[in-house]
């Protein structure tokens, strides 16, 4: 694999990459949120004090999605019950649901005049339910509410229990998402909670349904080739359809290191290859997440 041979770009960003002694090579320079766009999306959510995945999760895209007037919404609040080594959303004992922001949510997708969105969750592993109502009161809302919505669900995995899973999938989203996040040799190093095969049996559920299921993985944290293509393997005999291949960044020195900037030409190779597989559709570039493009995922 071709690694990194770019000089130090560490002032486009500086809170996003760190990569424990790596220097960040050029092809992950980052978009600064600029444009009329950007500050009608940041006021918008700021406004309404709403939570995105983009700044909580220092997402390298956020410039350039809200330029183009998109965000992820992130609900259920932004402290997580998990502590996952790669992952910026802050984590702690969580505050109440808050249901205005399923409100402020609504006010927001039609003030931008959003016609696709795509909303995450903390884990919320302190409640009975997990946050399913939660799920569920805000999915029925937006359909009646937002009329010719379409969204993606990137849903935590409810620790493994369908039950909590089930009532959201009935409300027939046309995208639900659940991500791998890594190789399964590499998960119980970065994930504190989740398990490679747990989390292979929620999308395997998903898919069952008949629902579009979607996931994604990082690079750069020391997996190898061939476990990269056995995670395809898996996520395909999952009836996963969907699937995206980014580069791990490492958001802070306390976070898990960086192992490998990997070449764009490499994730392109990876792109390739998961459409020849099946994969209906695959997002392989290193600033890719996982709700990048979605709103291609849908057709």
């Amino acid at each position: 694999m071709k690694t990194n041979t770019g000089k130090d770009n560490t002032e486009e960003c500086s809170d996003t990459i760190v990569g424990a002694g790596l220097r960040k090579p050029d092809w992950l320079k980052i978009k600064l949120p600029r444009g009329f766009k950007a500050s009608q999306v940041v006021g918008c959510l700021n406004g309404r004090n709403l939570n995105t995945i983009c700044s909580s999760g220092m997402c390298p895209n956020r410039g350039e999605c809200w330029s183009n007037g998109t965000a992820t919404f992130m609900i259920g609040g932004d402290i997580c019950t998990r502590n996952c080594k790669f992952c910026n959303v802050k984590t702690g004992r969580p505050n109440a649901i808050d249901k205005t922001e399923i409100d402020g949510i609504i006010k927001t997708i039609k003030e931008l005049s959003l016609s696709h969105v795509v909303i995450t969750s903390v884990d919320r592993d302190d409640l009975p339910d997990y946050g399913s109502s939660h799920w569920q009161d805000l999915v029925m809302q937006l359909k009646k509410e937002c009329e010719g919505l379409t969204m993606e669900l990137l849903v935590p995995d409810f620790q493994g229990k369908t039950q909590f899973l089930d009532p959201i999938i009935t409300l027939q989203p046309e995208v639900i998402s659940h991500n791998l996040e890594t190789v399964e040799r590499l998960t119980p190093h970065i994930r504190s909670v989740a398990t490679y095969q747990g989390s292979l049996n929620v999308i395997r559920h998903i898919a069952a349904s008949g629902i579009r299921s979607k996931s994604g993985i990082m690079l750069g944290l020391g997996e190898k080739r061939d476990e990269i293509l056995k995670t395809m393997d898996d996520l395909l005999e999952a009836g996963c359809e969907v699937m995206t291949i980014g580069q791990y960044l490492q958001p802070t020195k306390q976070h898990y290191p960086v192992r490998e900037y990997i070449h764009p030409d490499v994730y392109a190779e990876y792109g390739e290859i998961g459409r020849q597989k099946g994969f209906r559709h695959i997002e392989s570039h290193p600033l890719v997440r996982s709700s990048y493009h979605a709103e291609r995922h849908v057709l």
